[in-house]
């Protein structure tokens, strides 16, 4: 038999029966929401586990956020799935440059991805900026290079890709470093992913 639900109510039953699955193994207070929100994209439990999180990396998140941070994301899926209401009324946008055309030429006379350039034009952006990568992780080899190198210093970095070449080891270097971070481990992630830890921090504003 189908459960009522008034169309308004639907997210927050959702959100019930997320907690009720859970059971004893609820996450932390601060990073329930985002671990929640994800689960709720991808009706996937596993992120429970697979989610890591530097210390205070959503406290940090949302603080960046209130103070007019942007967002770099490396898909244009993701670009879609952030709220930009609640974003642009904090002072913040968000940035894809990989349809860029001289992106895409910059990336082609260089034999390197578009994500990596599209790396170097985020960090050329001079504000602060959140990185919300779910697709390449090129992206996040190159946004590791260029913090090696002093060029960029995220307020935080989503470290989310999905796939099977240079994924898991592009995540696990995130793990080393200094700014914060929130990485899925392992082979999984996505835009979609990004998108929502975007929204958990940004909803958490807004509410």
């Amino acid at each position: 038999m189908f459960e009522i639900v008034k169309p308004m109510e639907i997210e927050a039953r959702s959100f019930e029966i997320i907690t009720e699955l859970l059971g004893e193994n609820q996450p932390d207070p601060e990073t329930a929401p985002v671990v929640k929100r994800v689960i709720h994209t991808t009706a996937d439990f596993e992120y429970r586990e697979n989610l890591v999180f530097s210390e205070h990396a959503v406290r940090q998140g949302i603080e960046a956020l209130r103070q007019g941070c942007h967002i770099v994301t490396d898909t244009h899926m993701a670009m879609a799935g952030i709220n930009k209401t609640v974003l642009g009324r904090l002072g913040g946008e968000v940035h894809c440059f990989m349809s860029d055309p001289d992106v895409a030429e910059e990336a082609k006379r260089r034999g390197i991805t578009r994500a990596a350039v599209s790396m170097e034009r985020a960090a050329a952006l001079g504000k602060p900026c959140i990185f919300a990568i779910g697709n390449a992780p090129t992206a996040l080899i190159a946004l590791k290079e260029l913090m090696d190198a002093g060029k960029v210093r995220p307020a935080l970095i989503i470290s989310v890709p999905v796939g099977f070449v240079n994924v898991v080891e592009s995540k696990e270097q995130i793990l080393g470093c200094d700014v914060p971070y929130i990485v899925a481990r392992g082979r999984k992630g996505g835009s979609n992913v990004a998108a929502a830890i975007c929204n958990a921090m940004l909803y958490q504003i807004a509410r």
